[in-house]
């Protein structure tokens, strides 16, 4: 399996939701030896790239139109199982694989491409990372993740806490590689638009209850009457049916029929670069979106209504300047992000961010150059984790040793018309269960 030319790159990005494929494809885009892309992720790929997606498929596998909301082109993209994706890197070429997955899913393809790259000199380079902040699971998620040859840390504090889990444990840490977020972009913010725009940006599993959600729609209904000469938006993820990378038992669009919001409220969905050009105050939990929002000079508020908790996520942005809560907000305070907090998170908003991505590309560049790559090893093997290791690579139908267990899924041709019938209707199925069954099933639960 030659290598191709390096004015022929060719990537494949396997990932697993609708955020991880627009991390992925950007990232490619952006590690991608040569030319970087233009600093605002609205474009394709660069020239002389050939980027073709894979869409694991699963509950969250993204529907045509999240990924046209997504925004990154591909020159091919197709719906695979696991067995599916490790066939279709046996028998084609490419430089580099980007794995946009759950850490479980970057394990067991580690140990799947391994196998089916076993005794060849040259194999493509594999990269893999977070879609944004880490803030929970820290260690079990990085050593799901090693084995690549790079792991991307988004920011230099994440470069830092994943070097010292890998040496704490005993592993290679010369994969980490700090890099930023790829989806960074957008004109700054240079003062406020009419009318002055409030954007409260929405998350799927946080917080995950129905009084905590409703009590959100209620203070920024409550903002929209305060302030009648200002736009207020609720930014959803995704319709009722859909999934991201989160599952949303509970969406906002279903939340908000309950209250009568006054004519300056309104639902948006959309690319939220897009939402971010006319928006005068970012207001979320935790949501990746205020990293974006920092990097633009938005003034950008975390809310701490809900208390400021690990399991909510906005812990990780004590120290920035910009946690508040609706209370103060309805009095009209714009908080001010702390400039050093922010240069330690890969925001960049210090015009240095066309850099961020250079020692990944120069790393990659030469890993290209070389004559005979070395055998993926992940730090989980039937040897350091005997009773973890099976359990996921069988999620993804594979035995302890990487090859596809008897009966899994194949990819000797395209699903025929019922197949493709079955796996919509097993997918809505599973939808409805999450988002109308299991929330009466928890209600009965607490009575």
């Amino acid at each position: 399996m030659p290598p191709s030319t390096p004015k022929s790159l060719r990537i494949a990005v396997l990932a697993d939701s609708d955020t991880r494929w627009k991390w992925g494809a950007l990232t490619a885009d952006r590690i991608a030896p040569g030319p970087s892309m233009e600093a605002a992720p609205r474009g394709g790929a660069q020239v002389g790239l050939t980027l073709d997606g894979y869409l694991l498929r699963g509950r969250a596998t993204p529907t045509p139109r999240q990924l046209e909301e997504v925004g990154v082109r591909a020159d091919s993209l197709r719906e695979v199982t696991a067995v599916e994706f490790l066939r279709a890197m046996a028998e084609t070429s490419y430089d580099l694989v980007v794995l946009a997955l759950v850490g479980g899913g970057v394990q067991a393809m580690l140990h799947g491409l391994a196998r089916v790259w076993d005794g060849l000199e040259k194999r493509p380079v594999v990269v893999t990372g977070y879609v944004g902040v880490v803030y929970e699971k820290l260690a079990d998620g990085l050593l799901l993740r090693h084995g690549a040859d790079l792991v991307l840390a988004n920011s230099r504090q994440d470069a830092e806490r994943f070097r010292a889990v890998y040496e704490g444990v005993g592993a290679d840490a010369a994969a980490v590689t700090e890099v930023a977020l790829p989806f960074l972009g957008g004109a700054a913010y240079e003062g406020e638009h009419t009318p002055y725009t409030v954007v409260f940006a929405v998350q799927p599993s946080v917080p995950d209850n129905r009084r905590d959600r409703m009590y959100l729609l209620e203070r920024l209904v409550r903002h929209a009457r305060l302030h009648p000469e200002r736009e207020v938006l609720l930014k959803l993820r995704s319709r009722p049916g859909e999934h991201t990378t989160h599952i949303e038992e509970l969406p906002y669009q279903k939340l908000v029929q309950r209250l009568d919001p006054p004519a300056n409220f309104r639902l948006m969905y959309g690319n939220m670069g897009e939402v971010l050009d006319h928006t005068d105050l970012l207001v979320t939990i935790s949501s990746t979106a205020a990293l974006e929002s920092l990097h633009r000079r938005i003034p950008t508020v975390v809310l701490t209504d809900l208390g400021v908790r690990e399991t909510l996520g906005n812990h990780h942005f004590v120290g920035s300047g910009c946690l508040a809560s609706w209370d103060q907000l309805d009095a009209g305070h714009r908080p001010v992000a702390d400039e050093e907090w922010v240069a330690r998170q890969g925001v960049v908003a210090d015009g240095t961010y066309a850099a961020a991505f250079d020692t990944a590309r120069e790393r990659i560049a030469k890993l290209l150059a070389t004559p005979e790559m070395p055998r993926l090893t992940p730090y989980y093997t039937p040897t350091t984790a005997a009773g973890y290791l099976p359990g996921i690579l069988a999620r993804h139908h594979l035995g302890p040793d990487g090859t596809p267990l008897p009966g899994a899924p194949a990819a000797d041709k395209e699903p025929g018309p019922v197949r493709q019938i079955v796996r919509r209707a097993a997918r809505g199925a599973y939808r409805h269960g999450v988002q109308r069954v299991a929330p009466v099933i928890r209600r009965m639960g607490e009575l």
